[in-house]
């Protein structure tokens, strides 16, 4: 199949369901039961959120969409990649300066919530690039933002209900911490490899990010579609369809990238997959059109 051809499917087919509308996917979990575990649902997110800045083309830019434009196309996934500067976060993807403050995007989720009570964020947070001129650890510094609003924190360490965590962000933790809970542990994150992490709850991740060879990239991908498609519905899948391959002694992102989204909206337009359970897809590139596809997957959305 062509690439013309699968986006002409695709466009075809979220127009039919109605997926293209920016105002139903800015408020998609509204429709979803109070009951359903967030690992039961079918979510659009993205690989690196503040991604945006390169100094050279290819080697760190990873979305198009600002994070608010994200949130309003139905992401409630975001990847947030800290470095810890002067006991305050900014945002990095790598050595790479994104010119954006961890307190800018805490203030871009907190407008789209208010606005859309009915959602919800998962919220990963990693520790990014150097450390420098802090006094406290990083933790430290994270509680501390959390501490201007808590009530907007869900720091529970199990897989809650849509129903308990709406207007709420839910952490998952990507660094160490002594405090417990603190979020969802992902602290012991494998490097480059498909993997599970059990603590409090259960995760199955797929983050083969350096890419040799799309098409085994691709497999990957897909192993842990079928995996999410049957698996326990108390496990939350996290499927990074993200990677780069190396050009010229430099990571390049868009050589995976424009390869594997052109798989994505060929499966995701296969009438096969309209019911599937497809976990959370962590995206670089997303787009409107694709968030959507993955959102009319779930049974109780429109």
């Amino acid at each position: 199949m062509s690439l013309r051809w699968t986006s002409t499917v695709t466009l075809i087919w979220l127009s039919a369901c109605g997926g293209s509308d920016a105002s139903e996917s800015a408020d998609w979990m509204a429709d979803v039961a109070d009951t359903r575990g967030l690992a039961e649902l079918s979510i659009p997110g993205t690989h690196d959120s503040g991604a945006l800045l390169e100094p050279i083309l290819g080697v760190a830019r990873a979305q198009q969409l600002a994070i608010a434009d994200q949130l309003v196309a139905g992401v409630r996934y975001l990847d947030l990649r800290c470095r810890h500067y002067q006991n305050a976060f900014l945002i990095y993807h790598g050595p790479i300066d994104q010119d954006q403050t961890f307190d800018d995007v805490l203030a871009t989720m907190a407008k789209f919530l208010d606005e859309h009570p009915g959602e919800t964020l998962i919220v990963s947070v990693k520790e990014e690039a150097a450390p420098q001129g802090n006094t406290r650890s990083f933790e430290a510094t994270f509680a501390a933002y959390v501490a201007q609003a808590p009530d907007r924190w869900y720091l529970g360490d199990t897989l809650p209900r849509l129903g308990d965590v709406r207007g709420r962000l839910v952490l998952l933790r990507r660094f160490a911490a002594i405090a417990a809970p603190l979020g969802i542990d992902g602290s012991a994150w494998a490097d480059n490899t498909t993997f599970s992490l059990t603590t409090a709850a259960s995760l199955r991740i797929e983050d083969d990010y350096i890419v040799t060879d799309n098409a085994a990239k691709w497999t990957a991908i897909t192993a842990l579609l079928a995996e999410a498609r049957s698996g326990d519905a108390a496990t939350l899948f996290l499927d990074y369809t993200s990677g780069y391959q190396t050009m010229s002694g430099l990571p390049n992102i868009p050589s995976v990238a424009g390869d594997i989204n052109a798989r994505l909206d060929g499966l995701l337009a296969d009438p096969d997959n309209r019911r599937a359970r497809l976990g959370v897809l962590v995206m670089d590139f997303v787009t409107a059109a694709r968030a959507a596809a993955i959102i009319v997957t779930n049974p109780t959305a429109r």
